[in-house]
């Protein structure tokens, strides 16, 4: 992107990685970020947000970097950084549960689709209405991931990657509320059951392809963590 900005870092992170890390991230908040966004962009975004944390393992597997993160003021910054990184374990935790949750409701869906049981349908859309909402509770509980601009350059992507990574997990359930058209205040016992089999079929591709990218996510995170703490005691 011809007009970003990119911030200063230490000398010991290489300019081309940590760029190509910083347009990523820029990148992938345009694309969550999109009034046109779905359920899979959060899906492909959990996907390039794995490959972001990877490319972030990389510069953390530098020797000089090693060395640089274990100095004092950077050490106390890991640390800091480590701490916070736990509430975005629990946010996928928590993630996690409700997709599993939200699994076994779209099943209990479609089974009430195949009797033809209208009734049974929408006391089943209601109670995905009310899981889904369920899912966005934790995040009201927490504050903005951004970076602090005086970070170095590690802990500043690590922490940019944390924010987005909220991000993503915070905008999946409305959408998923939005692919299922519960949104509208369309009643589904008005709507022709062929149309609803189909938006079913699409809710629970979207609850896979999170519950996959949301796994991937927390591998992914908890290797970043084993990373930095292996960094703070060598």
């Amino acid at each position: 992107m011809a007009c970003h900005q990119r911030s200063a870092s230490l000398p010991f992170i290489p300019h081309s990685t940590e760029s190509k890390v910083e347009v990523e991230l820029q990148g992938l908040q345009t694309c969550i970020s999109s009034p046109s966004a779905t359920i899979g962009t959060m899906c492909s975004g959990l996907r390039r947000l794995g490959d972001i944390y990877s490319s972030v393992e990389e510069i953390m597997s530098l020797p000089s970097n090693q060395i640089g993160l274990s100095l004092p003021l950077q050490r106390k910054m890991v640390e800091e950084e480590l701490d916070r990184s736990l509430v975005l374990v629990d946010l996928c935790n928590a993630m996690q549960e409700s997709l599993a949750e939200l699994k076994a409701s779209i099943q209990d869906l479609q089974l009430a689709l195949k009797r033809g049981d209208a009734a049974a349908v929408q006391l089943k859309i209601e109670s995905f209405v009310r899981l889904a909402k369920k899912a966005q509770k934790p995040f009201k509980k927490i504050t903005s991931g951004k970076a602090t601009a005086q970070g170095c350059g590690t802990v500043r992507l690590l922490a940019e990657a944390r924010g987005m990574a909220v991000s993503l997990l915070e905008s999946a359930s409305p959408l998923l509320l939005k692919q299922i058209g519960v949104a509208s205040g369309s009643r589904w016992s008005l709507v022709s059951q062929r149309f609803q089999k189909k938006r079913v079929v699409c809710e629970a591709n979207g609850v896979a392809g999170l519950e996959n990218g949301v796994e991937s996510l927390f591998r992914r995170l908890i290797q970043s963590r084993v990373s930095l703490l292996n960094i703070l005691s060598s």
